[in-house]
């Protein structure tokens, strides 16, 4: 059987969903979650190639976090089937992917496993604001980690 897959979805791919990348790989060290493979997308072509956004990198890095190599793309139909939690950042993202594939099934948004948000919500796109929105990007994502680390756990049991 194949490694268990949660991936983070978001526009770009050069803010939101790596930032959640960089975010659940911390933390599942920190929890002693091994076997679950954590990846990230975007929706749209237009970042592809690009970097992570270097105020993404910044806020990760003022917050104790190491981000490593990352280079955007767009989700693809086989990555979307082969995931086993898919979790968009809007619910732009989810519609989206489901415009990709149809049946596709395992949709969240980030914000679900957040249970101080507000149903349906998402988390706001930072790159149009300035450094405190990335912090907020980030503090939101951190909210809503040890709940999507702990049903990463039971996907491999």
């Amino acid at each position: 059987m194949s490694q268990p897959v949660v991936c983070f979805v978001c526009w770009g791919n050069i803010c939101r969903s790596p930032m959640a990348k960089v975010i659940a790989d911390a933390r599942a060290e920190y929890d002693e979650l091994h076997g679950v493979q954590f990846t990230s997308a975007g929706v749209s072509e237009e970042e592809q190639g690009h970097p992570m956004d270097s105020r993404a990198v910044a806020v990760l890095r003022d917050n104790g976090y190491v981000p490593g190599p990352h280079t955007a793309h767009k989700i693809t139909a086989d990555e979307i089937r082969g995931a086993s939690m898919l979790i968009g950042m809007e619910p732009l993202h989810l519609a989206r992917i489901k415009q990709i594939v149809p049946d596709a099934e395992n949709l969240y948004l980030m914000t679900d496993f957040d249970p101080s948000a507000e149903p349906g919500s998402g988390i706001d796109d930072p790159w149009y604001g300035d450094d405190s929105d990335f912090q907020t990007a980030l503090d939101q994502i951190k909210a809503a980690m040890p709940e999507v680390i702990r049903r990463a756990r039971e996907l491999v049991g």
